[in-house]
């Protein structure tokens, strides 16, 4: 018993000889993509078929145990087009998942790339805008008027546009109340805002696919949580029974809102703060400087 664990100590030891600093990083990036693709199949559809796999992989091991030839034939056949089948069926799990790589802090340095910083006028726009849909959205919840407003952010919502009629208007009190009166033929559906300006109305957004959420939530709740979920949109939602405002972003809804906090809540969300000018990747932050300075030469 004594030479066993000795000899594994041993073992052990001599493992620990060979470790590099680079096996260390290898054992970290292996890591952090399987938790990755933990937190992507919890809780959904996926995570049942990624339960189906597993008991076909153990089945597998079983056949070529006891020497099942047919069987063994069988999942070995089924195997060899196996990440084409992975790849198909966990499409919308692997398109958000790109999706959400996008919106990170890398995805942030990329877009700096073709960013010339954050002018002015254009944050005097997304303020204006960020008012109008406040005093609305105050209006609605007196009167009980059901509406439904995405901000779109780095995400472009092309898609969801197509669904919808394209307004490009300049945001106000009544253009929005107009939108959403309940006798208006683009009631019932989404408004989408770019930059700061009313782009789209009447969208259809995909509805969450989360069946843990309240059953007090409505379509148009339900639609702001899908688009969330999708998107790094911030969606505000005026419910039509109750005139509670809610914020759905990243998946998660927050409530009963009123005029201040939602306009603290958009301000924070959608107006970039001034170290966002700083948040490119240094040696951009060299180049532009350097141009700047030509120019004040010239």
């Amino acid at each position: 018993m004594w030479g066993a664990i000795q000899s594994m100590y041993e073992s052990f030891c001599a493992l620990m000889l060979t470790f590099k600093v680079s096996d260390v990083l290898d054992i970290i990036i292996v890591s952090f993509i399987i938790y990755s693709l933990i937190k992507i199949v919890r809780e959904t559809r996926a995570e049942q078929l990624v339960k189906g796999i597993l008991i076909l992989l153990v089945a597998y091991a079983v056949s070529g145990l006891f020497n099942l030839k047919m069987l063994n034939t069988l999942f070995t056949s089924f195997f060899q087009f196996s990440v084409l089948a992975v790849l198909i069926v966990f499409q919308p799990e692997l398109r958000s998942a790109l999706e959400h790589i996008g919106r990170s802090k890398i995805g942030k340095y990329w877009t700096g790339l073709s960013s010339s910083g954050v002018e002015e006028n254009h944050v005097r726009q997304i303020r204006k805008c960020i008012n109008s849909v406040v005093d609305v959205a105050g209006s609605f919840q007196r009167s009980k008027t059901g509406a439904l407003i995405v901000f779109e952010r780095r995400t472009k919502l092309g898609e969801i546009v197509d669904t919808g009629t394209v307004v490009d208007a300049e945001p106000s009190v009544s253009m929005i109340g107009n939108i959403f009166f309940n006798k208006a033929p683009l009631h019932d559906g989404a408004m989408i805002i770019r930059d700061g300006k009313i782009l789209a109305a009447g969208c259809i957004l995909p509805l969450t696919k989360n069946n843990n959420i309240s059953a007090d939530l409505g379509t148009r709740h339900r639609a702001a949580l899908g688009i969330s979920e999708n998107s790094d949109a911030v969606i505000v939602v005026v419910s039509e029974e109750t005139g509670t405002i809610s914020i759905a972003k990243n998946g998660i809804i927050t409530r009963n809102y009123t005029r201040e906090t939602l306009s603290m809540e958009l301000e924070d969300e959608l107006i970039p703060k001034d170290n966002e000018k700083s948040d490119r990747i240094p040696i951009l932050n060299t180049v532009m400087k350097g141009k700047k300075n030509e120019r004040n030469k010239k």
